[in-house]
């Protein structure tokens, strides 16, 4: 094996080359005096245990005992992909497929699958099925402008409602593309202000549907993912208030790496990983170690912010997973650790000319600023600068209404014009994580 070193340190994705080796693990090593909070998995919080762990359940040692109330599981069915959306009656809706897992062929019947929607007042669960919708897999629901619910799954098609009780329609997916076989795999979905719909295929091309009812052209000539050797699949893209983001996994080394845009088409590759085989542990330390996590979603507040990730995962190598026997596969909830609402107060650009940087911390329900802040482990800046540990420190602090104002100086905030959003980073009185990114004064964020 080669010992190729690959160091990210935010780059555009255009920049990148790496090699495997034989058993194909990556050579990438994560870069020198990354923080906690300059990556992705960071993120992933401590997964409350629902109802109790249980040892009597089906699966390999490494997921005994578990939860079985966390997402969806039964003894019937095996099942893969889906993600949550929150509904107007403020319950989440789970739209997952499955497959009965008596199949003699196990977990290869994967093909054959059913989508269905299933319930839980919780975000964690336990998920109920309250409707199969027909024949599909992986899908990935989304609410267009006018209150349409479109369900995309694998292949030239999807399934649109006005409800989300249904009934569904099966309608056409139109790919336009110059490609001659453009990939229709594991489709990920964001609808933009303007009401038209942005679509990412398992190859990362990016596509817009300007009628926004499942008619796509393709916009990007190239795929937007980190330019290394690779295998990578399942992405998840979402928008929030600041910024476009992406994860997608690396099938060959099961981890994840996560891509920043402000308007989906251009991106940026943060250092770290997204997510790996290790993060998923209960409160108390309990680890449920899944071989595989796949088919990453999110499921997203009123805000756009992702408060939840949840995952297809399977206990052995697929191969292994095989009709009526004790393995199979399911849907999991893992609480993330949510940024925090911020917002610039400069006018003017941000440059190394400038005195001061302003920066208003929102209060909100659950979160007081005022008094769960520790001011002097900010820092604020680029990414580039911030999620090593550096970056601009606190000046002085200012209560406003409910508010905090945090005044920051600006020596090695790292701000270039290659840099659409800033970033807060630190921690709360209970030295737990805390997070923000703000628009940079001047910039605007396209649709």
């Amino acid at each position: 094996m080669r010992n190729t070193r690959l160091v990210l340190a935010g780059m555009m994705c255009l920049a990148s080359t790496a090699l495997y080796g034989q058993s194909g693990e990556t050579n990438y090593q994560l870069p020198e005096g990354l923080v906690r909070g300059g990556a992705f998995i960071d993120r992933f919080l401590p997964v409350p245990i629902k109802n109790k762990l249980q040892a009597n359940v089906w699966g390999a040692g490494n997921v005994i005992p578990r939860d079985t109330d966390n997402g969806i599981e039964d003894a019937e069915y095996s099942y893969w992909g889906g993600n949550i959306i929150v509904g107007d009656d403020g319950k989440n809706h789970l739209f997952v497929c499955r497959w009965r897992e008596d199949e003699p062929k196990g977990h290869h019947i994967w093909w054959k699958s059913d989508v269905v929607h299933a319930v839980s007042d919780d975000p964690l669960g336990p998920y109920q099925v309250v409707e199969e919708i027909g024949r599909g897999h992986n899908p990935e629901i989304y609410r267009l402008k006018d209150g349409t619910y479109i369900i995309g799954v694998m292949g030239y098609s999807a399934y649109r409602a006005d409800s989300l009780d249904g009934p569904w329609t099966k309608i056409e997916t139109v790919l336009e593309s110059p490609q001659e076989k453009f990939n229709k795999s594991n489709r990920t979905y964001v609808v933009r202000e303007d009401g038209s719909v942005l679509m990412m295929n398992k190859n990362g091309y990016v596509s817009i549907g300007d009628t926004g009812v499942e008619r796509f052209h393709q916009v990007a000539n190239q795929s937007v993912y980190p330019k290394i050797k690779n295998h990578f699949e399942d992405p998840v893209i979402w928008k929030d208030e600041v910024q476009y983001h992406l994860v997608v996994n690396d099938w060959y080394t099961r981890k994840a790496f996560y891509l920043r845009s402000p308007d989906g088409i251009n991106w940026k590759w943060d250092p770290g990983f997204a997510y790996d085989t290790t993060m998923m542990k209960h409160e108390g330390g309990t680890s449920e170690a899944w071989y595989k996590f796949e088919r990453p979603k999110v499921r997203q507040d009123k805000y756009g912010r992702a408060t939840h990730m949840n995952f297809a995962v399977i206990d052995v190598p697929k191969d292994d997973d095989r009709g009526s026997d004790n393995h199979s596969s399911k849907n999991i909830v893992i609480p993330l650790v949510v940024p925090r609402r911020i917002h610039i107060l400069n006018t003017q650009p941000i440059t190394a000319d400038t005195d001061h940087i302003d920066v208003r911390i929102l209060a909100e329900p659950g979160f007081d600023p005022q008094t769960e802040i520790v001011a002097s482990s900010l820092r604020f800046g680029a990414s580039e600068e911030v999620n090593f540990g550096r970056g601009s420190s606190v000046l002085t602090t200012k209560v406003s209404g409910n508010d905090l104002i945090i005044t920051f100086d600006v020596k090695g905030h790292g701000l270039t014009a290659n840099n659409f959003v800033a970033k807060l980073l630190g921690r709360n009185t209970d030295d737990d994580l805390l997070f923000g990114y703000a628009s940079l004064p001047g910039s605007t964020r396209e649709n």
